[in-house]
């Protein structure tokens, strides 16, 4: 691995090792890395223009992931990457001094076609490259190769399209092959393992078929129907609710809902954990699929409940409504809706006023209130001689 001057050195150590090859073969030749349409092109020499980064295919998810679940560093981030370089030859036609340098450039990659650590170690001392003095290219435990790209006469020409007003120059490409770049920090490394243990289980995730009743209130019993729903650690999710059941068996699973669950459409779901003895902690398994049923609110305050027109009708409900909650008063068949809870009011409460319009009709109307679309139960006159009878009779609200 080595730090972010990876790139960078690796261009200044093939300029210095080209410059000395192609300096003793074709006498007075440069070797710079300027762009092909700078001004400060050698007459006699070679240009090593970086024109293309992309990531190495072979290495570029090595090492993922990186960090956990709390976002630290497991291992060290490293991205692998190629360079593809563009060897621009320079000189006098007639002395065919670019054909010169370019048998030059392709002998010495060819033979010698890696950056060894002395190579790299060269450069980074050479006074004329100080800026890259705390390069660690040279420790890298790959060492970086260069293989010649067979580039057609139509990738050639959109290449030097790019440059604009350049003429070409005799050209070959190459690629640098691989340089590996990782973040400098300090990884957190778990501790060792102490013993291994491998336990071998069938795969027999639950299955929910019913849940009944589909509607309930608060501190209700709910059961569970399905197959495979027992297993070695059971227990019921609820949102973000975790709950051990009641009674567990194969077929059925019962459970009272917790206090702390709000009302309106919830979901349930099985869930299996594994418990490997060492240490004495559940490991997460298997999950069932999730099974949707509805939690109604209930009116609390003790009746006869009245309110006058323009006035405040004050009702305590369960289970408490969260702040992000909608609620509605239904009077017979009218809504009053709670206005939208700020961000300084409490994240869950029980009690609200509901403030009656003053144009409201007056009389006497069914009472209920709807939280998040569940609605809370009125009752039905189940006296078979009474003349409501199937009807229903209460809960009531009389407007003034």
């Amino acid at each position: 691995m080595s730090n972010y001057l990876a790139v960078a050195t690796v261009t200044a150590t093939l300029q210095r090792v080209l410059q000395s090859t192609v300096g003793n073969d074709v006498p007075g030749a440069k070797v710079t890395t300027l762009r092909p349409d700078a001004k400060g092109m050698p007459a006699v020499g070679l240009n090593i223009f970086l024109y293309q980064v992309v990531p190495n295919a072979a290495r570029r998810n090595a090492d993922l992931p990186t960090r956990n679940v709390d976002g630290q560093a497991g291992q060290r981030p490293a991205i692998a990457l190629d360079l593809d370089y563009l060897l621009s030859c320079y000189g006098q036609d007639n002395a065919l001094e670019p054909q010169r340098v370019l048998g030059s450039v392709a002998r010495q990659l060819h033979s010698r076609p890696l950056l060894t650590r002395q190579m790299i170690r060269d450069m980074v001392t050479d006074p004329a490259y100080s800026y890259l003095a705390t390069s660690n290219l040279a420790e890298a435990i790959e060492p970086v190769r260069f293989s010649s790209l067979a580039l057609s006469l139509e990738e050639l020409s959109k290449l030097w399209s790019v440059f604009f007003q350049t003429q070409y120059a005799l050209s070959v490409a190459y690629r640098a092959s691989v340089v590996l770049i990782e973040e400098e920090l300090i990884p957190v490394t778990a501790l060792p393992v102490r013993e291994r243990q491998v336990i071998a289980v069938p795969f027999q995730p639950p299955f929910i078929e019913t849940v009944t009743p589909s509607s309930l209130p608060a501190g209700g019993v709910l059961a569970i129907q399905g197959h495979g729903l027992q297993g070695a650690v059971t227990k019921l999710k609820f949102g973000d609710l975790l709950v051990v059941p009641a009674t567990v068996s194969d077929r059925q699973l019962t459970v009272t809902l917790p206090a702390a669950l709000p009302a309106g459409v919830r979901t349930v779901q099985v869930i299996h954990d594994f418990d490997f003895g060492t240490p004495n902690e559940p490991h997460r398994g298997f999950e069932s699929n999730v099974a949707p049923f509805l939690l109604t609110p209930a009116i609390t305050t003790a009746p006869p409940f009245a309110a006058a027109r323009g006035g405040t009708l004050a009702l305590s409900f369960a289970p408490p409504v969260g702040r992000e909650q909608s609620v509605a008063l239904m009077i017979g068949d009218q809504a009053i809706s709670l206005p939208t809870r700020l961000p300084t009011d409490p994240l869950t409460a029980s009690t609200f006023g509901f403030a009656i319009p003053a144009n409201f009709p007056t009389g006497t109307f069914l009472l209920r209130i709807r939280v998040d679309g569940a609605e809370s139960p009125l009752v039905v006159d189940t006296n078979k001689l009474s003349p409501t009878f199937d009807q229903y009779i209460g809960p009531e609200v009389t407007i003034t």
